[in-house]
């Protein structure tokens, strides 16, 4: 098999994480003397701001302010992971690109660059959906209904014209899943979708 590109994309807590988890543990089983390059830029902004440096304190006062961080450290944390990591036969999954038009943008030339095949996995969930699961699941960046909406408002008009971006272009492929099924369900009609 050769290397696989994934980008999974969706509003908050319609479970990326988990989807993209499922399908690396199928891709290691199907695929097992391939490695796996995961970058997860939410886990990744979170271990930033713990830095002492002055870029780090930036972005732990926008953080805190419950703003959104720009795109050029967006861009930043997972273009020095490519560039520090990948060794080019690995598979590559992102997890929480891109944020906006311009970092996907900015991703396609990297996408170029590196000569990659890219399968966007857009787990589509209606925002009402997506609210009900924030303020279920409780995690501590879940702090308020006023927080969740913030986000959910930035995904509307920040992250899904970059869903948009990808739908048109053909040298993506999108896959359109219906991201409120079961877990699951989810990952049955991710497969399916790739003809697995």
């Amino acid at each position: 098999m050769s290397p696989q590109t994934f980008i999974f994309i969706g509003r908050s807590g319609c479970g990326k994480g988990t989807q993209a988890e499922l399908l690396q543990k199928y891709l290691k089983e199907k695929d097992p003397d391939t490695g796996i390059l995961y970058i997860e830029t939410g886990a990744n902004f979170r271990e930033f701001m713990k830095g002492e440096k002055y870029s780090n304190s930036l972005a732990k006062k926008i953080y805190e302010t419950g703003e959104r961080q720009p795109d050029f450290l967006a861009v930043w944390m997972w273009s020095h992971v490519l560039i520090d990591k990948m060794k080019g036969t690995e598979h590559l999954f992102f997890d929480g690109i891109t944020r906006s038009l311009p970092e996907a943008e900015m991703f396609t030339t990297a996408k170029e660059f590196y000569g990659r095949e890219v399968t966007i996995v857009y787990l589509n969930v209606s925002r009402e959906w997506s609210e009900a699961r924030l303020t279920a699941r409780g995690r501590s960046d879940d702090k308020s209904i006023d927080e969740i909406r913030k986000r959910l408002d930035w995904f509307d008009k920040d992250s899904y014209p970059a869903v948009e971006y990808f739908r048109v272009r053909k040298d993506y492929n999108l896959l359109d899943i219906n991201g409120e099924q079961s877990v699951e369900e989810v990952q049955k009609e991710i497969l399916s979708k790739l003809s697995w």
